[in-house]
């Protein structure tokens, strides 16, 4: 920390130079999080910056606010509530801390069963495809609980309901099912996993449920697969997730978890507080936050409706469909996302053996586009793709941007191709090799002071990339 203070002015002009260095957001297709919203809703959240949400007595309206959205939530995601009815759910700053407090509600629910039958409950276990977002990682390492994952495989990136139903033992709090793939956007199969699940539940006389986890799907699917069932209308399914500030169009951070019944959320989670003037229940991992999110959340259902959410949502898929379009056309990827689900373009090279995609992914950052590289998850290692996903503020010219922008960079490779291995890359302290001479003997090759650098941050990008499967 300085010792002395400085201008107002100066401070700002130093830290905004270098907030100038950071990328743009509206051209970061790595992430999913909104970067747009009306300066209307600006303005309401500048309004309300100073409000901690918790001072729930201090002040009721925001709070009325949030239970405003968790009704509407409930009920677009066909909760078993009645028209006077008030749901059960709560606003959260995103879904990875929604997905621990349901973790956590399930993980209460089964030891409690397990104690009244006199059975251990030293062991639960969670089970979710290979694909899932870190944040499930996160909940049963810090939770302990262990993590059963059904392996991917080439051609199908989703969890097999199949084989989840086949992990699935005494031990189990919960099958979490994703709507919306961070790998390539795909729903996955909620109601075959339901009717199989019922099925084993009834043959074993177990009662496991399922969360899903709608992260990115959640404020798609009601709008765009309206006769598509995942959600409450399937009675195993206990609680969902969904992400305010990715397709709910709210900046970060807010997310939402609600539960089917007062029941599936057990009492004792559930804190009473008074020393802010009041008793008020409350069910969150963190204490303070702000109120500015939750406020633009109502502000997003109040001004777009149904009709609203639903033309946004179709505008975005229009448009990842022109842009899958136009890099089809090239003829030089093959696309491996699917047209119904989340509107992103997911795709990989046909032809690495003269560059691949992360030296793709590094040139286009030269025309400011960040566009993420990464490998699939166990046991589809050996795919590696480029990802592209569509918010509200990417549009028809931006696609056709990006497509122009992409034939560039692929034909600057074609014809100056750098070939810098990403499997074979090690972190050594030599830069001479051997290789196949013409005459079949052996020769040395000399590398420059720049190639050896540029294999070893290929192979670390790599190897993160293998770690980390998308951005809650």
């Amino acid at each position: 920390m300085p010792a002395n203070p400085i201008p107002k002015e100066a401070a700002y002009q130093i830290i905004n130079d270098e907030l100038m260095l950071d990328g743009t957001p509206r051209l970061n297709l790595a992430s999913f999080v909104t970067t747009w919203m009306e300066p209307e809703c600006e303005k309401l959240m500048m309004a309300s910056i100073n409000k901690n949400y918790v001072d729930m007595d201090e002040y009721p309206v925001t709070t009325e606010l949030q239970n405003r959205c968790v009704n509407m939530i409930a009920r677009l995601f066909n909760a078993p509530v009645g028209e006077t009815d008030t749901a059960v759910g709560v606003g959260t700053v995103g879904s990875s801390e929604a997905i621990m407090l349901a973790g956590l509600a399930f993980k209460r629910k089964w030891q409690s069963k397990r104690k009244l039958e006199g059975k251990p409950y030293d062991k639960p276990n969670i089970v979710t495809g290979a694909n899932v977002q870190v944040c499930w990682e996160k909940f049963a390492r810090y939770f302990e609980v262990e993590l059963k994952e059904v392996k991917l495989s080439e051609g199908y990136y989703v969890m097999d309901p199949v084989k989840a139903v086949e992990m699935v033992d005494e031990n189990t709090i919960c099958v979490a099912a994703i709507l919306g793939s961070t790998l390539t956007g795909e729903f996955e199969n909620v109601k075959l996993l339901s009717e199989l699940l019922t099925e084993k539940n009834k043959e074993t006389g177990w009662d496991t449920p399922i969360h899903v986890d709608a992260a990115s799907g959640g404020f798609i699917a009601p709008f765009i697969y309206p006769n598509l069932e995942w959600d409450f209308r399937l009675p195993l399914v206990k609680s969902i997730n969904a992400s305010g500030h990715k397709y709910g169009l709210v900046y970060p951070g807010v997310g939402w978890v609600v539960w089917r019944t007062k029941e599936d959320l057990p009492d004792d989670l559930v804190f009473h507080i008074n020393y802010l003037g009041s008793d008020q229940p409350t069910f969150t991992l963190n204490f303070s936050k702000g109120s500015s999110q939750i406020i633009a959340q109502y502000y997003q259902f109040v001004r777009l409706g149904f009709e609203g959410y639903k033309n946004v949502m179709e505008n975005c898929l229009e448009n990842a469909r022109a842009l899958k379009e136009g890099i089809e056309k090239t003829g030089l990827f093959n696309i491996v996302s699917k047209d119904d689900g989340v509107p992103l373009v997911a795709f990989s090279l046909k032809d690495s053996s003269k560059y691949d995609v992360f030296e793709i992914s590094g040139s286009l950052r030269r025309f400011g586009w960040i566009v993420p590289a990464y490998t699939m998850p166990p046991n589809a290692e050996h795919i590696a793709v480029l990802r592209v996903v569509i918010r509200e503020d990417f549009s028809r010219a931006l696609a056709e941007r990006l497509i122009s922008d992409i034939v560039k960079v692929m034909k600057e490779m074609e014809t100056h191709p750098i070939r810098v291995s990403t499997k074979t890359a090690h972190v050594t302290a030599t830069v001479d090799e051997t290789q196949d001479g013409d005459d079949g003997g052996k020769k040395h090759i000399k590398k420059s002071a720049r190639e050896t650098p540029e294999e070893i941050a290929t192979y670390w990008r790599q190897l993160v990339a293998r770690k980390r499967t998308g951005i809650c």
